[in-house]
């Protein structure tokens, strides 16, 4: 489970008369039945499971078991919301090279892009799953304008069974599907795409390469669970939004979500479009930016360190590791033997808490978000953890969660 610690600087009376003040929200968004509330339309995601029930997910693994038997590559064609939390999951955990390739298409409008993945997938077996929540965005519309005839022209009659379309019901992609024979999959009505990693958009591409997405769900219930019981000043969802917007009263415009993960540098493009999306409004809110420790740390670490104070850093810190690797002596006089015989998690992890004390003492805010381990159960919580922190932060600032996204 996820758990949180801050710096003693946050930790103030003040700072607490503000969580007394805003512990409403939180219970507001216990209490949310999203079958009735007044923004039902939009928070189909909050009980995790509406659709991704256990009848669900048996069908999406059929369907990626189908994929799996014949093709080299799935293109996903989507743009924002459509792919990001898929992506996070997949470049984080699809390892074996037996699995299907994920290609991801529909995010740029470059002619030169689109030629060289064309050439690139000329000789391999390919489906293309166009995901598109109304079929209005451009680079989906120009995605499926593409690939429909790359497919005809590669399978002919059979091409329509390569092609699946990702939808909501009774939009032009379902006619579409409808009327050519597209396989068809359901983009919900009332989830907003950055919403949509519990649903057909993110789950169908993880199962295809590989991904037990019932660990997922599970890990994602299991922290819905954990957050609805916890009434308190300490739910950690709670902390972290009214930690967060504290900061911004006091001046912090600009919140960076940090790791020393690599695995979770795709999450953080997804975690950059949450909350970018559902607080840009109103003219306020803190803008989000996603780093990946240590190699930003060589090149904006020195406005970190030393550039206006403007920030505040939340890092991801994973507490157990996954594997290790011990380094070994050299023989040669290159100046590194105090890493002999040190575990690179060692050393990853004393890089990290060096960089936190830094941070802290050159006057940045520190949240730290510990994860006992990362695995996709673990990330399924995390997910959740924040969807469900930014329905708080958005009350606290008064923001009506309007959860559609503009685009995507």
């Amino acid at each position: 489970m996820i758990t949180l610690k801050t710096a003693a600087q946050n930790r103030t009376a003040e700072f607490t008369a503000y969580q007394k003040k805003q512990l409403a929200r939180l219970h507001q968004v216990q209490e949310t039945d999203p079958a009735t509330d007044s923004q039902h339309d939009d928070l189909g995601w909050l009980t995790v499971t509406k659709w991704a029930d256990t009848t669900q997910l048996a069908h999406l693994q059929a369907l990626a078991t189908k994929i799996q038997a014949t093709a080299d590559v799935l293109v996903i064609v989507g743009v924002g919301g459509s792919k990001q939390a898929a992506r996070a999951v997949i470049e984080a955990f699809a390892q074996s090279t037996d699995q299907v390739q994920i290609i991801y298409a529909g995010t740029n409008l470059s002619p030169a892009y689109y030629q060289r993945l064309l050439t690139e997938l000329a000789d391999k077996d390919v489906y293309v799953d166009v995901i598109a929540k109304n079929f209005a965005t451009l680079e989906p519309g120009i995605g499926f304008r593409i690939f429909k005839p790359f497919l005809q022209e590669k399978y002919g009659s059979d091409y329509a069974e390569h092609l699946l379309v990702t939808g909501t019901i009774g939009s032009q992609l379902e006619a579409l599907a409808s009327a050519e024979g597209y396989p068809f999959l359901t983009f919900p009505t009332d989830i907003g795409g950055r919403f949509s990693v519990f649903s057909d958009v993110g789950l169908l591409p993880m199962a295809v390469a590989g991904i037990d997405i019932t660990a997922l769900i599970k890990g994602a219930t299991q922290m819905r669970a954990a957050l609805q019981a916890d009434t308190s000043l300490n739910n950690p969802a709670f902390q972290y939004a009214t930690q967060r917007n504290y900061l911004l009263q006091q001046g912090k415009g600009i919140e960076v979500l940090a790791h020393f993960e690599p695995q979770l540098d795709f999450f953080g493009r997804w975690w950059t479009q949450l909350f970018a999306e559902s607080e840009g409004k109103q003219n306020t809110g803190l803008f989000p930016v996603a780093l990946s420790y240590s190699e930003d740390l060589h090149s904006v670490g020195q406005y970190i360190q030393q550039g206006q104070r403007q920030l505040l850093e939340t890092m991801l810190v994973i507490d157990q590791p996954q594997q290790d690797l011990t380094i070994q002596p050299s023989q040669l006089l290159d100046n590194f033997d105090y890493l002999n015989d040190l575990g690179l998690w060692q050393i990853n992890k004393i890089a990290e808490q060096a960089t936190v004390t830094a941070h802290q003492a050159s006057g940045i805010p520190v949240i730290e978000l510990h994860v006992d381990q990362l695995n996709v159960s673990t990330l399924g919580q995390l997910f959740y953890f924040f969807e469900y922190a930014v329905f708080i932060s958005s009350l606290i600032l008064l923001i009506s969660l309007v959860l559609r996204p503009t685009s995507s």
